[in-house]
């Protein structure tokens, strides 16, 4: 790996950075971060994020990834509610891995969103990477659904959609942003090792 390269991006990504991209990389960061502790303020950080990201992602003409902050915002509500709200045998919601009728549910999710977004993209818009756009637009869907159910197979997920996203938001002149996709990959396998052990306990208590 070219790792004068990856020092230059950032440098540049740096240099190019603006203060709004700046708080929206921060507390997206904090979001990730919290959500592998299972701790609430997940939801707030996270929600600052994407309301900064929708705006940012309408300037750069990523339309999906607009759309997908946009549901970043009221999954991190329904999230809120749902961690908050435990059932009533329940003090926390807990971590579990999901049944096979969740992976259905989720299969078309991700195929319907994507299929949808790619044609829309694709004839109504000016977007230049209409389906490099809707594929991590339709993994995140899932994923952040996946989360709000408190899924151990949220992670993977994140792992997909943030592998996908560093080289899509390099193509598109967002250093900082695509560092910080590498960055939330890293999070996302250390936040599913963690997800793993705290399922493991639960079912084992």
């Amino acid at each position: 790996m070219d790792f004068q390269f990856l020092i230059d991006g950032l440098a540049e990504g740096l240099q190019a950075m603006t203060w709004l991209e700046a708080i929206a990389v921060f507390f997206g960061i904090a979001s990730v971060f919290y959500s592998m502790r299972e701790h609430i303020w997940v939801y707030p950080t996270g929600i600052v994020s994407t309301l900064i990201y929708v705006w940012i992602c309408l300037e750069y003409k990523l339309y999906a990834d607009m759309g997908i902050n946009a549901y970043y915002f009221s999954m991190s509500i329904y999230g809120w509610y749902v961690w908050t709200h435990p059932k009533a045998n329940q003090t926390l919601l807990p971590v579990t891995w999901l049944k096979p009728k969740g992976w259905f549910i989720a299969v078309v999710i991700f195929i319907a969103s994507y299929g949808l977004l790619s044609f829309v993209l694709k004839n109504f818009t000016d977007s230049d990477v209409p389906y490099w756009d809707s594929f991590t637009t339709s993994s995140a869907f899932v994923g952040m659904w996946l989360m709000a159910k408190k899924k151990v197979e949220n992670w993977i997920m994140w792992i997909i959609t943030d592998l996908v996203s560093v080289p899509l938001y390099f193509y598109k002149g967002l250093i900082l942003t695509s560092f910080q996709f590498l960055f939330f990959t890293v999070l996302a396998i250390l936040g599913l090792i963690a997800w793993v052990k705290s399922a493991r306990n639960y079912a084992q208590a």
